[in-house]
């Protein structure tokens, strides 16, 4: 087992967040200890059948649980909080969050049935705690979800800035603002290194406001006569006041569609957000509203399958439904990758007649990370030593990088995954590179992205299955004709002459086996299997998964 850091080491090691934008997991090495930072996971896409969330791989420090001395959440976002119900058992430590934060955690805990053993940690905002040899201080920055934290990671090896997810957003509606006093003075603690979010570095200015946005929205819906929908990140809780006040100044009542829309909403009311709201109408009784007095606030706005609008697109919802001439407001940006399902959701309200807008119309959204200039004021006000570019995909690290030397940073140094780069003792480098994979969550289960299971099921989603029985009699001669199924790959009602091709092809490789091949049963099942997926193959250009049951009579 390996002793940990040095005591004059600082090390930070990304296993997830770092070349990619999602699951951030990221651990910082000191004097035998680690810190772990963040514990998220990300959305799978239609490359993996069946596959709900992907998630790190915790390998690393799992194999080292007994030198993890802690886990802190920067905020409430699943990208960061959303493996902690999944993989907190292979880590067991103490997790530190803001309230918010851990309200948004604890339910995760509880549907794991982990509550009772997962010490969770109230620390207030701008709040100071010690981890083992770190000590960490909480400064208030703003992002599109209450109580984002930069972490201040002191050490005796140095100090480095941990920005978690960020923007400088005079206005933000919801939480206080960004402490800039507080930013300022770490430029006189000469900061080793800022591990900083590249989400937009290659946006030019700043991310903008969602005071912006308030007064856009409150102008669009004051605009139109019918219902009117508004699809947004159900965790941004700005965005869910904003969609009450408009409500509101527009003679409307608003109802909340979706039940993380939902567990967002409880969460901030049961932190002190939101407190000055109507409560919101119900989905059993807005039926009884004039449809010009409706404003529903749904989740979907990545057109993901069985949201709320996805399902009042597809009229799957029997209490809320949308006509010719309601209005649907897109107030999100598109992620990239669900460009394909956000258009297809789209192009479905548009057959209903739903006028769509999007802010590609108008400025009915903003984003939550820092664009260049907002960047720029990071590192003249911070001042470290070293640039880590993370939470970004390989272009916006470089940019990220660039845009950091031209800041007058001494060092710039871009890792992936897996990249245990060593910050402390000077220069920073790259000094190994560890174990980086991901998990997915398959139904209840846990496992390897390349395990047999998922690979073998990419392939039936792609080429389709097929399933041969011989029965062997006890002369060692075939009983019958081969029965073959082929789903995915034939439609054996309407494509029997196609079957009959691919059993005739398989009775004439089973008659060339000798009789001493006819006794071997795997002789026997390979014959089989190459056969058919040939016959498939010089067919139908596929050749499908194929499994071979054996029966020999006796």
């Amino acid at each position: 087992m390996s002793k940990g850091p040095a005591a004059d080491e600082m090390l930070f090691l990304p296993l997830g967040g770092t070349g990619e934008i999602g699951m951030n997991l990221n651990l910082y090495g000191h004097d035998g200890a680690w810190l772990m930072v963040d514990l998220g996971v990300m959305f799978a896409d239609a490359t993996r059948p069946g596959v709900d969330l992907l998630m790190p791989d915790p390998s690393f420090i799992e194999e080292r649980r007994d030198q993890l001395v802690g886990l802190v959440l920067t905020h409430a976002h699943e990208d960061h909080i959303g493996a902690v119900g999944h993989l907190w058992s292979r880590l067991r430590c103490p997790i530190y969050a803001t309230a918010f934060t851990a309200a948004m955690v604890q339910p995760k805990l509880i549907e794991a049935g982990i509550d009772e053993e997962v010490q969770l940690i109230e620390v207030p905002l701008s709040g100071r705690f010690s981890v083992g040899p770190f000590e960490v201080e909480l400064i208030t920055l703003t992002h599109s979800i209450p109580e984002p934290n930069a972490l201040v990671i002191r050490t005796a090896a140095g100090t480095v800035l941990h920005t978690g997810d960020w923007k400088l957003d005079p206005e933000p509606l919801i939480g206080d603002s960004y402490d800039e006093k507080a930013l300022r003075a770490l430029a006189d603690e000469n900061v080793l290194a800022m591990v900083c979010d590249s989400t937009n570095a290659m946006v030019e200015g700043e991310s903008g406001s969602e005071a912006e946005v308030r007064k856009v929205l409150m102008d669009v819906v004051g605009g139109l006569r019918n219902r009117v929908a508004i699809a947004c990140f159900s965790s941004n809780v700005a965005r869910v006041e904003t969609a009450a006040k408009v409500a509101k100044a527009t003679g409307r009542r608003v109802c909340l569609v979706g039940r993380s829309m939902l567990r967002v909403y409880q969460a901030a009311r049961d932190t002190g957000y939101l407190g000055d709201l109507a409560p919101p109408v119900s989905e059993e009784d807005v039926g009884y509203l004039p449809r010009n007095e409706v404003l529903l606030l749904c989740t979907g706005s990545q057109g993901e399958p069985r949201s709320a609008l996805w399902r009042i697109a597809n009229d799957e919802n029997n209490r809320i439904g949308l006509q010719a001439d309601d209005t649907v407001i897109f107030s999100s940006r598109i992620i990239p990758g669900n460009d394909k399902a956000i258009h297809t959701l789209q192009n479905r309200l548009s057959r209903k007649g739903v006028e769509v807008i999007t802010a590609d119309d108008r400025d009915i959204h903003v984003s939550g990370h820092p664009a260049r200039e907002e960047l720029t004021r990071m590192y003249q006000w911070v001042r470290p030593q070293i640039a880590v570019p993370v939470h970004g995909e390989a272009r916006h690290l470089a940019e990220h990088a660039r845009l950091a030397k031209t800041c007058q940073v001494p060092q710039q140094i871009v890792g992936a995954n897996g990249a245990m780069i060593r910050l402390a003792p000077a220069p920073a480098e790259i000094v190994d590179h560890v174990t980086a994979g991901y998990l997915a969550l398959d139904g209840a289960r846990l496992m390897p992205v390349d395990s047999t299971v998922l690979r073998s099921r990419q392939r039936l989603a792609y080429n389709g299955a097929a399933a041969v029985t011989l029965v062997i009699g006890d002369d060692g001669l075939f009983q019958g004709q081969p029965i073959i199924s082929a789903p995915g790959v034939l439609d054996e009602e309407q494509e029997e002459d196609k079957l009959a091709i691919v059993i005739e092809a398989l009775t004439d490789a089973l008659r060339r086996l000798s009789a001493a091949g006819r006794r071997d049963d795997e002789a026997v099942k390979e014959a089989a299997r190459l056969a058919v997926r040939r016959a498939f193959s010089r067919m139908l250009g596929k050749k499908p998964v194929t499994q071979v049951h054996l029966v020999r009579l006796h």
